[in-house]
């Protein structure tokens, strides 16, 4: 697998919401932890819908989760 462009702030927020744990988010956004620890280590980008899922669980914005690099 090749890793992606995007950047993610995922981990960062976990601890900043109250050391929120992978399988918490992973249950919140509704997929496993395998994906959130895939994420987190940016090895695949997330489609949209799981972009905004996983956004929501932290009750921030597409964008404060996730960054395309310029």
């Amino acid at each position: 697998m090749t890793a992606t462009p995007i950047v993610n702030h995922i981990r960062r927020l976990r601890f900043e919401h109250g050391e929120m744990t992978q399988e918490a988010l992973a249950r919140q956004a509704g997929v496993t932890r395998q994906t959130i620890i895939a994420l987190e280590a940016g090895k695949y980008a997330p489609s949209l819908e799981l972009a905004f899922r996983i956004a929501r669980a932290f009750g921030a914005g597409v964008e404060d989760v996730f960054q395309w690099p310029a």
